[in-house]
């Protein structure tokens, strides 16, 4: 697979993240469904960003860097994460786990990377102030567009628990 690092456009015009996020929805929508045959959101509506950006499941993805970035998450995560869009969208997503759950986390992506998707993924995360939760029957996938060229990864879930 050929990587290619799609990542929001820093300090554009608005009409240009527009259309990132757009084209970035599709790639989550459709890798979702073409890889697990299930439907992540309702897509009769017109506009997959608003879907998305609304869905009650928490919903991230993340490129293609060394260290991978998060460069998507919906309101859900936002809020679950205790972010804003900025400061997320600029987060190492390791640092979405404690360091003692990093390795797990490492051994997961990789599984997702040669099989495609997994299911049922369970595991501890923190939020900004430092409120940790579980989060359990998280689906994470590769993003691949319709050429099977690789943009990362992404994850969503609705199951999740403070502790």
């Amino acid at each position: 697979m050929v990587a290619m690092n799609l990542t929001p456009p820093l300090n554009t015009a608005i009409h240009s993240t527009d259309e990132w996020l757009a084209s970035h929805a599709r790639l989550i929508v459709n890798s979702f469904h073409s890889l697990t045959g299930q439907s992540l959101i309702d897509t009769s509506s017109n506009n997959l960003v608003t879907a998305l950006d609304t869905a009650p499941a928490v919903i991230v993805s993340h490129g293609t860097q060394a260290d991978p970035i998060f460069n998507y998450a919906n309101q859900q995560a936002l809020q679950l994460f205790e972010m804003d869009w900025t400061t997320f969208t600029q987060l190492p997503s390791r640092y979405s786990a404690e360091a003692p759950e990093r390795g797990e986390r490492e051994r997961l992506l990789q599984e997702v990377s040669q099989h495609g998707f997994i299911k049922n993924y369970a595991g501890i995360r923190i939020a900004a102030s430092g409120r940790r939760f579980t989060i359990h029957n998280a689906i994470v996938w590769n993003l691949l567009d319709d050429k099977g060229i690789y943009h990362g990864q992404a994850a969503t879930f609705s199951d999740w628990k403070y502790l």
